[in-house]
């Protein structure tokens, strides 16, 4: 394609913007809508994806060991159990380490009581590992893994807790997804409607244009450049809010809730920035592509 061509398709498409004033700032303010929306739901859940994540790290199951397993063997099985896929660490407490623990928790204040058990470890047999998950879905398969060795006494496992975890992640997704959905399927119709106000209203030329031999693509392309622009201009402007209001909405809450510091971890704004901006923008120049190009193809048969 020419210069001049992409010169005047660039043009005319700025045009068809201005010229139909009412329904491009119609159709700008709800892609800016939907994609500050969207940059919102993605924000959020990736905040929660990773807040759920750092909570999974802290999710284990422990695991007892027969009467007399040696320390050898417990060492062996623990380099097969951290070579797992649903292990992230292991820590293994001997039975010494369990009753110094145990003693300081419960005789705290009253070590006499203690000194009655010198040279007796009532843990003689409570040697356990503490194997931390990957993530909490995998909780099952190793458990399933770790209570068929012979040597494993007993495996404590918090299932209600991996389970809540897991449908929690899920369910985030899935809402996120649906209401996202709708928003760019809005946005797409809006679009549409604009672009086809453009084709009716320069009808008259376009006939004349195709009458003496102008191509389809040509006719089409100044419909498309309008719906690029509207796209990005349109996904530009809530992704520049984002970035604003992303790193103040988070120094409020902090500030204005400090106890929630301990307890939730939020993602630094160039994490999020990182996948958001492209994917942002691709979003809205495909959408602004896609309503631009399903209308022209269904109005400029002439």
């Amino acid at each position: 394609m020419r210069f001049n061509t992409i010169l005047y398709c660039l043009k005319q498409g700025i045009k068809n913007i201005f010229r139909n004033k009412l329904f491009s700032l119609a159709s700008i303010s709800t892609m800016a809508a939907c994609i500050f929306l969207f940059g919102l739901f993605y924000s959020i859940v990736m905040n929660v994806q990773f807040m759920v994540k750092e909570a999974e790290s802290s999710l284990c199951v422990t695991v007892f060991f027969e009467p007399g397993t040696s320390e050898t063997r417990i060492s062996v099985l623990g380099q097969q159990i951290t070579a797992r896929d649903e292990v992230s660490n292991v820590e293994y407490t001997s039975a010494d380490e369990a009753w110094d623990s145990f003693k300081d928790v419960y005789f705290e204040g009253n070590e006499e009581y203690a000194k009655a058990f010198m040279g007796d470890n009532p843990l003689i047999n409570c040697a356990y590992q503490t194997i931390y998950l990957s993530e909490a879905s995998m909780q099952e398969s190793l458990v399933n893994y770790l209570e068929s060795i012979p040597d494993v006494r007993k495996v404590n496992k918090s299932e209600l807790t991996a389970n809540s975890f897991a449908d929690f992640g899920m369910l985030i997704g899935y809402v996120s997804g649906a209401i996202i959905l709708i928003l760019l399927a809005v946005a797409v119709f809006l679009i549409s409607n604009t672009v086809s106000v453009g084709i009716t209203v320069r009808r008259e030329e376009i006939s004349i244009m195709k009458l003496i031999g102008a191509t389809d693509f040509f006719v089409r392309a100044p419909f498309l450049v309008e719906g690029i622009l509207i796209g990005l201009v349109g996904a530009a402007i809530p992704l520049a809010a984002i970035y604003y209001l992303y790193g103040n909405v988070i120094q409020y809450v902090l500030e204005q809730f400090s106890i929630l510091s301990n307890v939730m971890v939020f993602l630094p704004i160039k994490d999020v920035f990182r996948s958001l901006l492209p994917v942002g923008l691709i979003l809205g120049v495909g959408i602004g592509f896609l309503g631009s190009s399903t209308t022209t193809r269904k109005h400029l048969r002439v």
